[in-house]
């Protein structure tokens, strides 16, 4: 069964979708980010192929169904402020996770194309350990050649990459760049094209 907890404030509140266990008797959750035009519901088709007994299943719902306007590849600023919105959206589902009782380095954050970009992009941005972060057709946000100032540490957190290097939207050479980043972070990262 799917209930729902509210995000407060960014992304409008808009609603996020929970199922599996509850999550203060969860081993573990997962944070399903959904790709620009799509919908959180539909992000619970994964849901069926993942273990769900003891996993708290929890995906947000971006606003119009895209969580930034414009490439992920364009300047930042051109995609504020719903990128800050966005971020701070998936912010709140982890820290109501915690609160809770799922612990952070039990929590994992997974994302398809758009809701990859925006899951890779938040944990590079607040760095700590994280159960595991997977990015579907995806990579950190920016345009090509963009100093970022990344610091902290993923401590170990285990990342998973996958994409094609034919994606018209999602250049290989971004894919191994945020893979590269992660990685300078203390990811332990598993390209694979």
């Amino acid at each position: 069964m799917i209930g729902s907890i509210r995000t407060p404030g960014p992304h409008q509140g808009q609603q996020v979708l929970v199922a599996g266990a509850a999550p203060a008797e969860a081993t573990a959750a997962v944070i399903l980010v959904h790709g620009r035009g799509a919908t959180a519901r539909g992000m619970f088709g994964l849901v069926n192929e993942l273990p769900a007994e003891t996993v708290t299943y929890a995906a947000p719902q971006a606003a119009s169904q895209t969580w930034y306007p414009y490439s992920f590849l364009e300047p930042i600023e051109r995609n504020e402020p719903w990128l800050t919105s966005a971020l701070a959206a998936v912010g709140d589902v982890v820290d109501a996770l915690a609160d809770e009782g799922v612990p952070r380095e039990r929590i994992v954050l997974l994302g398809f194309s758009q809701g990859a970009c925006l899951s890779a992009e938040f944990v590079a941005r607040n760095p700590q350990r994280y159960g595991g972060l997977i990015v579907f057709s995806g990579g950190l946000i920016g345009p090509p050649g963009l100093a970022r100032n990344d610091v902290g540490d993923i401590a170990g957190t285990p990342v998973f990459i996958g994409g094609s290097d034919i994606d018209p939207h999602i250049p290989l050479e971004r894919m191994q760049e945020t893979a590269a980043i992660l990685e300078q972070i203390g990811g332990k990262v598993d390209l694979r094209v």
